[in-house]
């Protein structure tokens, strides 16, 4: 019976909090409404970029592989052009390269024949890079700009907050405290918002840099293969081998 009533009193005396997210937001009106919908759509902005660019590299990446075993055995670039798959970075060079090659016979200089060839690959790679860089701004934008929105929010939370108190001509640490952290979550969900953004940013252009390495050695060795006829292609590396078939599991010996 003691410690029922003990229990019942603590819960009466426990203070109740009026504080929180919700709160915040309504307190905060249509403008922290319209800030906290600026920054879910930045959020979800940035993690649509972010897996669409992951996969669209990592199926560059594994295409390479056909590149490096399948695309030099062909004997000719039109040959190796139909091993790769259509719509690919590495279609779009080998079919410019084919047809730099078509166009060569067109040239009366040497030198302007090898000028022209060079250009047409190189203008290739950076329509391709262009593409892998799309959408990239919009993640370092954010990164940029969503602590500062979520900032405004806070420092808007905290006018009105500052505001009420003064109406209410009491200024006790409870009626300060509470309103300003809660003025303080817009900041904490900008953080949240930019550091995922900055992070991607950066993991995305580094593979886009190894990616532009990748398409620029491929364009330099049909570059080659082009002005010597044939005759100089890098070395074909052997397919990766096939894991050999599971053994079937022995029948059990059957007692005499």
């Amino acid at each position: 019976m003691n410690l029922y009533l003990l229990a019942a009193a603590a819960g009466e005396a426990a203070p109740e909090n009026k504080f929180g997210f919700v709160e915040a937001m309504r307190e905060g009106g249509p403008v922290a409404w319209s800030i906290l919908a600026v920054m879910i759509i930045m959020s979800v902005g940035s993690f649509y970029i972010m897996f669409t660019k992951l996969f669209e590299q990592n199926k560059i990446m594994k295409q390479y592989n056909v590149v490096r075993t399948q695309f030099w055995r062909a004997s000719s670039l039109k040959e190796g052009a139909t091993k790769l798959e259509k719509d690919s970075a590495w279609r779009q060079l080998a079919d410019d390269a084919v047809k730099a090659q078509e166009d060569h016979g067109k040239m009366t200089d040497a030198l302007e024949s090898h000028d022209y060839m060079h250009g047409s690959l190189q203008r290739s790679e950076d329509s391709i890079n262009a593409v892998l860089n799309g959408g990239l701004a919009f993640l370092a934008t954010v990164g940029a700009t969503a602590p500062f929105v979520g900032l405004l929010g806070t420092v808007i939370g905290i006018y009105r907050a500052l505001i009420n108190i003064g109406i209410a001509g009491n200024a006790s640490i409870d009626k300060v405290a509470g309103p300003v952290g809660e003025a303080l979550i817009m900041t904490a969900i900008g953080l949240l918002v930019a550091v995922p953004a900055v992070l991607a940013f950066n993991w995305l252009q580094g593979r886009n840099r190894k990616i532009a390495a990748m398409l620029s050695t491929f364009s330099n060795d049909l570059l080659a293969y082009m002005n010597s006829n044939g005759a100089v292609k890098p070395a074909v590396q052997a397919a990766p081998a096939a894991k050999p078939a599971a053994k079937p599991a022995a029948a059990p010996a059957t007692k005499a």
